[in-house]
């Protein structure tokens, strides 16, 4: 008997059966881009061994225009074809089923050629999109019916059709970007005509046994948004014209609501979904931050939907379903929805990998074949460079003791989990301790270990993370200062007026830490009345009218800086701005440009510029340091000191903030060499 009896049971199309209820969603990896086919197929291959029942590439542009990006990939030439066969031949031999989507950009399209329904620019794009007329209409439906053929030469079991997001058919659908007046604008019936038409051609295109998806918006996120009773309409429509299974989508890329980040409350748009439960006779899948297989269960059990689409989970974790379906769950990787390198890295024309697992869109660089001489490995730190090392090296046979003089793991990981909004982190440290365990690593927490207790080890690796820098600001050995080490982990008292010195990631989680009485993310009502989300139903597009009402703050908050520029510039590219609209909403004042001249029982005395000028008191009761770290290494050189050349990685190695990603990487590449 399975834990997991709705996600694990087939589902029958027809002319195919899906061997379960999963779908790894569409991730744009830009893998297609490198040319690199081998290393395509077997980052499709690997999840397929992992028993996910279908797979979406990343979207592949029909035609030059309307690619996401100048160059971006596409099935236009015979070589492509062949290329993609490559893919598909891979992931059938490994008993996977694969769709490739077809994603027109229209107006996101990162280029001047770029098209849309109207000349309306998106804001998140500098480009003016040239307004169709109808021979240029014809012209993109005739070259996304061409891809989808393409896709079945090239071996594909299906295509899904882009039709959420704000891309391309999406344009054509809401008043929000289409102000046509022929044919395909103006009535509901003529602004829905596009991609109804699309969908009856492709089907005749590619025949009856082939998987057509259509990805159909639920719920908009963005002003004149289309109406709950227009999506119904539209879903049924799409149904006639032919589609296999509808799968949703939440939010366009410019609404400025978060959709998918870590501070979204789990499966929070599910109950979306299942409000077209029963309105259409195909199977409907739901989306959006379902990232364990108990919360996949409930979803379906619940009646939201007929599937489930992950992701990004798909990184975190290849082998996702088959681990949960061998009773191993706790052993699954978690998506942390921190979006640091899959998202960021896409937007910074980066290859796409995950924070958790840096072997994802890497694997034929980073093998773990067995070791060939297994070695006795010593590991101190038992942050995340330390709990990478200690698990890779552990699986490939090395014999491993893991060091640390805290009495448990997850290191600078377990300040992290205590920021609201950052309760993906318990599941990430739970993670670490389950493979520590199944691994065979040996600890011994509470050990502060010396150069005596590393003699005799094969290796050893220094993961001793970092160190708050010292900001030499007269007056900061006084009782009213803490650092965020005292904040966070020591849960030092504070008061009700706080000065937070330093604006990066750690400063800005404290911020978050101290004007959050209750998070959000762990109740969807509180997060949907705090971001004004509303039922779609009742509210065109998804947006409640009288617009955010999160809580009253906990704590007046000042964040300070001393450079001279907009406050959270170094943070995550696609989630910096949710960072900082959370703090605004909670009053927090963001101050830059400033000279610390001391703190006394008043508060921080700043001054402004190289001048020195405007000389201000920040009223406070307590001022928090967050400015900056340096590298742990006094253990590192005194084993070279003693004559012992240790691997050196994480903050150990360089204080960058507290940086996950560099310090799993790191770990799990060393250990890989090993």
């Amino acid at each position: 008997m399975t834990d997991y009896p709705h996600l694990l049971s087939p589902l029958d199309l027809g002319f195919t059966t899906l061997k379960n209820r999963v779908l790894m969603g569409s991730m744009h990896t830009g893998l297609e881009e490198t040319k690199d086919w081998n290393r395509v197929a077997e980052f499709y291959a690997e999840r397929a061994r992992g028993d996910v029942a279908l797979m979406v590439t990343g979207g592949m542009a029909p035609n030059r225009e309307g690619g996401v990006f100048p160059g971006a990939a596409g099935l236009f030439t015979p070589e492509d074809i062949a290329n993609h066969k490559i893919v598909t031949d891979r992931v059938h031999d490994a008993g996977g089923k694969i769709a490739m989507q077809i994603l027109h950009a229209g107006r996101y399209a990162y280029g001047k050629d770029c098209v849309a329904p109207s000349a309306i620019k998106s804001p998140i794009s500098p480009f003016v999109p040239t307004e169709l007329d109808e021979a240029g209409i014809e012209k993109q439906i005739a070259d996304i019916v061409t891809a989808a053929r393409r896709a079945r030469e090239a071996g594909y079991d299906g295509v899904e059709v882009m039709g959420s997001e704000g891309y391309f058919l999406n344009q054509f659908h809401v008043e929000h970007t289409n102000r046509r007046a022929d044919r395909w604008g103006g009535s509901l019936e003529n602004r829905q005509r596009l991609p109804v038409e699309v969908v009856r051609r492709v089907r005749e295109a590619v025949g009856a046994d082939f998987i057509l998806i259509y990805r159909l918006s639920m719920i908009d996120l963005v002003p004149n948004g289309q109406t709950w009773d227009e999506a119904v309409t539209l879903a049924r429509k799409i149904e006639a014209a032919g589609a296999t299974i509808i799968n949703t989508g939440i939010g366009w890329h410019e609404a400025r609501i978060p959709t998918i980040a870590t501070s979204v409350p789990r499966r929070a748009f599910s109950w979306v979904t299942k409000k077209l439960m029963g309105q259409v006779g195909i199977p409907i899948i739901t989306s959006n931050r379902i990232n364990t297989p108990e919360v996949a269960e409930d979803v379906l059990a619940e009646g939201c939907a007929d599937m489930v689409s992950m992701a990004r989970p798909f990184l975190a974790d290849a082998h996702f379903v088959s681990k949960a379906a061998s009773g191993n769950s706790a052993l699954i990787a978690p998506c942390i929805a921190c979006n640091q390198a899959c998202l960021d890295h896409t937007f910074s024309m980066k290859i796409a990998s995950c924070l958790v697992n840096p072997r994802a869109a890497h694997e034929t660089e980073i093998t773990l074949d067995p070791a060939a001489t297994p070695k006795r490995i010593a590991v101190v730190g038992a942050g995340p460079a330390g709990l990478s090392a200690s698990v890779t090296a552990a699986s490939r046979g090395h014999a491993v003791t893991l060091f640390d003089k805290a009495d448990t793991l997850g290191g600078q990981l377990n300040m992290a989990r205590r920021i609201p909004g950052k309760e993906e982190f318990h599941g990430l440290v739970d993670w670490f301790a389950a493979s520590v365990a199944a691994a065979g690593v040996e600890t011994r927490l509470g050990v502060a270990a010396t150069t005596a207790d590393l003699k005799g080890f094969d290796e050893v690796i220094i993961a001793t993370g970092v160190t708050p820098r010292d900001p030499e600001i007269p007056g900061q050995d006084g009782p009213n200062v803490l650092s965020y080490i005292d904040v966070l982990q020591n849960g030092a008292p504070v008061g009700d007026r706080v000065a937070i010195i330093g604006a990066g990631g750690i400063g800005f989680d404290v911020a978050e830490f101290l004007t959050v009485a209750d998070s959000p993310t762990e109740d969807l009502d509180d997060w949907m009345e705090e971001w004004g989300v509303g039922d779609p139903e009742q509210v065109r597009g998804g947006l409640r009218p009288e617009g955010p009402k999160p809580d009253a703050p906990a704590r007046k908050v000042t964040l300070l800086q001393r450079k001279a520029q907009k406050l959270g510039r170094g943070l995550g590219k696609t989630t910096g701005w949710i960072h900082r609209a959370s703090l605004k909403m909670r009053n927090v004042e963001m101050i830059g440009g400033v000279n610390y001249e001391r703190i006394d029982r008043d508060g921080l005395h700043v001054t402004f510029g190289e001048a020195r000028e405007n000389p201000s008191l920040i009223e406070a009761d307590t001022i928090v340091l967050c400015a900056g770290q340096l590298s742990e290494r006094r253990l590192a050189d005194a084993l070279q000191d003693a004559g012992t050349v240790p691997h050196v990685i994480g903050g150990a190695d360089v204080a960058a903030e507290l940086d996950a990603k560099r310090a799993i990487d790191q770990g799990v590449r060393l250990a890989a060499a090993l």
